[in-house]
């Protein structure tokens, strides 16, 4: 993952995307998957290692221009944002109804 700090924002949004097509599953949060820095993070990093999800993930607090992007490109307002095979399936709160419902499991292509 490239270092954002030295990036144009055309140049951040191009990162973005490429993030997101080079991962079946790939989350923007608040922290790392390891350090998770807020609640929803959290949720969202909890789901996706139960489900034994392979994930890509880019802490959005590194850089302030990351999260004003990637808002301005996925049109969602919160973090975290999950994508799955290039397209946002949502924050934290629709990540979580998805996987109480199963359609998460399915999504994503989980095992068992």
């Amino acid at each position: 993952m490239s270092d954002t700090l030295t990036m144009s924002e055309t140049e951040i949004l191009d990162q973005l995307k490429a993030e997101v097509s080079a991962n079946k599953v790939f989350v923007y949060m608040k922290g790392t998957p390891e350090m998770p820095r807020c609640g929803f993070s959290n949720q969202v990093v909890q789901i996706l290692n139960h489900l034994g999800v392979e994930y890509g993930a880019r802490d959005v607090l590194t850089d302030p221009r990351i999260r004003m992007v990637l808002s301005g490109w996925s049109d969602w307002p919160t973090i975290p944002q999950v994508f799955v095979d290039g397209e946002l399936v949502g924050g934290c709160d629709i990540t979580t109804e998805l996987f109480q419902s199963g359609e998460l499991k399915k999504l994503v292509g989980a095992a068992g």
